[in-house]
């Protein structure tokens, strides 16, 4: 229903992102001393590779009414995409299904600064910057202890932020932004200035990160022109 109700736009379908502090009620998991580091995201879903079979078949069935895409979640390393791509592409044959665009959530500085390789491989990223923060800095954003030193401008996140940007640009792969940095305009202007073209965020902030968005691209712009003049 979504895809046809898109038109023809983008649908990109995130499988199952649970673990660490996205516990669901209907899959039991054993208690973890650290969830964040434990079984969660994409290593959950290959460690029970029927739970990702199930997700993907379900995709696949809908590919053919819209533009789906497949995304990955807590890919920290080459061998667990070349896996999750692998079960895509057996049931993808399996189901006669079309071609699907196939991408990772960065949220990993692991993955950050292994985008050059992944970016040879992938279709898009989208640069979770809630994780990548909290993963960066070692600082729990629930902690209210240590909240106080969370924060997606420091330095070395930022950092990591543009590698993967820049590597990206020089491979054609599309990447944009998810998690709670795009809706602070502060952080929208410095990912615009990075090369970002799209920033998800919450309702409440949409215009005036737009305005935000709009007012960097024109300065942008201007500063481009002046500099080929």
């Amino acid at each position: 229903d979504i895809a046809v109700a898109l038109a023809g736009n983008p649908v990109i379908v995130r499988t199952l992102d649970i673990g660490g502090d996205k516990p669901v009620p209907y899959i039991t998991m054993l208690p973890e001393e650290n969830p964040f580091l434990g079984e969660r995201g994409i290593r959950l879903c290959l460690a029970r590779p029927e739970l990702l079979r199930q997700q993907v078949r379900a995709i696949l069935r809908a590919a053919p009414y819209g533009k789906l895409r497949i995304m990955f979640p807590m890919v920290a390393d080459l061998s667990e995409w070349r896996a999750a791509r692998a079960i895509v592409e057996e049931l993808r044959a399996e189901l006669y299904a079309p071609q699907i665009e196939l991408g990772i959530m960065i949220e990993v500085p692991s993955a950050a600064l292994l985008a050059n390789f992944f970016a040879a491989e992938v279709d898009f990223f989208s640069i979770g910057t809630n994780d990548l923060t909290q993963y960066t800095l070692a600082v729990d954003r629930n902690n209210e202890n240590v909240a106080g030193l969370f924060s997606e401008l420091h330095p070395a996140v930022l950092k990591l932020i543009e590698y993967v940007v820049e590597q990206c640009r020089e491979a054609g792969v599309k990447t944009s932004i998810c998690g709670q940095a795009g809706s602070y305009p502060e952080m929208a202007k410095r990912l615009v200035e990075m090369g970002i073209t799209s920033i998800s965020a919450n309702i409440d902030a949409v215009a005036i990160v737009r305005d935000t968005v709009a007012r960097s691209e024109k300065i942008l712009i201007m500063n481009a022109l002046r500099n080929k003049d």
